[in-house]
């Protein structure tokens, strides 16, 4: 099994790319994200450049159950984030199947 790159191990594989220190590499992931967070909450959406975007969905109030005593629940409405993969990012990851 493979196992998932850190985040110090993504750091020097950027800082390695770009050719600058780990910290400033760290400096810009860092901002990177900041950044998002900042956008989605402004705007209710960041684009993240070749990768997807981060959305900020309204959800409405519906009915649910309790799975331990089926006994329906009102659920109230919320917000969440949803991220979604650009298309060019799943293609590659994912091929699609050919007709």
């Amino acid at each position: 099994m493979a196992t998932k790159m850190t985040q110090s191990q993504m750091i020097k594989e950027l800082a390695a790319a770009a050719g600058v220190p780990n910290k400033i590499a760290k400096t810009l992931v860092t901002s990177y994200a900041e950044l998002a967070v900042k956008e989605t909450k402004k705007n209710g959406v960041a684009v993240l450049p070749g990768i997807g975007r981060l959305v900020r969905v309204d959800r409405k109030a519906r009915m649910g159950r309790n799975p331990a005593t089926g006994e329906a629940i009102k659920i109230p409405a919320k917000k969440v984030v949803k991220f979604r993969v650009a298309k060019a990012v799943k293609d590659s990851i994912v091929p699609p199947k050919k007709k």
